[in-house]
């Protein structure tokens, strides 16, 4: 055991399916390329965690082991619980699932989801073999674009649904689009939330702060052999080359969003 690793990879997954359609497919993997990426972690020493497992152990200055790896699903795409659970479930690991609760199926459900969603009964079933629940808003919206009111909603919506849903209140919570600010961090933060994570496409490091800690995108595209450097560290700069120029474009629109709000009345 390490005492506190400096950087982990936390590991962002969205639709595991065969088919998915045409709006998920680039975020999509294939089942048999997710179970390849999970025999790599196995034969590569990792010890997969939650997500509130890290965070409190780097809260706390708790031990950790000495490869730590996140598992984390965006979304909540059916394919979560149809191939990813038996996969995880062969090698004993754990995960955790982000959802946006108005696309599940089910009474709360708002349309608008990219493809086939999970339903209730297969959200706790998940819960129930292990894999966390936590929050990823209502309706998927770009939280840094709302207003307060709206924001603290989709938040606070999900939050409530996942509580009387899953039967616990959900500990940690993952930004659409992985887009935050310190307003939304603080309205996450304030709503009882004890984690939050971006994306990045970077390590994770206990510096970042509870509220900010980067993934790296899992795409269809990511073959064995990328996924096992990013999973080390490697070649990230190569490997998310346009995710950062599109990340900068759009810290751009955001700031120019954000200016007109604050200078619109009642914005």
């Amino acid at each position: 055991m390490s005492e506190r690793p400096r950087v982990v990879p936390i590991l962002m997954y969205h639709a595991v399916t065969v088919a998915p359609t045409p709006a998920a497919r680039e975020l999509s993997v294939p089942p048999e390329a997710f179970a390849e990426q999970l025999a790599v972690l196995a034969d590569g020493g990792f010890t997969p965690l939650t997500t509130a497992a890290l965070a409190a152990a780097w809260r706390g200055g708790g031990p950790l082991p000495d490869r730590p790896v996140l598992i984390t699903f965006d979304d909540g795409y059916e394919g979560v619980h149809r191939h990813a659970l038996p996969a995880l479930t062969r090698y004993g690991f754990p995960a955790t699932l982000f959802v946006a609760t108005g696309w599940l199926r089910g009474p709360y459900a708002t349309g608008g989801a990219p493809d086939t969603m999970l339903d209730w009964d297969q959200v706790r079933k998940l819960a129930a073999a292990g894999v966390e629940i936590g929050g990823h808003s209502h309706s998927h919206p770009k939280l840094d674009g709302l207003g307060d009111e709206r924001l603290r909603q989709e938040v606070l919506r999900c939050k409530e649904i996942l509580t009387e849903e899953v039967g616990s209140p959900p500990e940690s919570f993952a930004y659409p689009f992985g887009h935050s600010s310190r307003r939304v961090r603080h309205t996450v933060r304030g709503l009882g939330f004890r984690q939050a994570l971006a994306v990045g496409n970077a390590l994770a490091a206990r510096r970042q702060g509870p509220y900010a800690l980067a993934r790296l995108t899992v795409r269809r595209r990511t073959d064995t052999e990328e996924f096992a450097r990013i999973v080390e560290g490697r070649g990230l700069v190569r490997a998310f080359a346009r995710d950062r120029v599109l990340t900068k474009g759009y810290a751009v629109v955001r700031r120019s969003r954000q200016a007109v709000r604050l200078c619109t009345p009642g914005g």
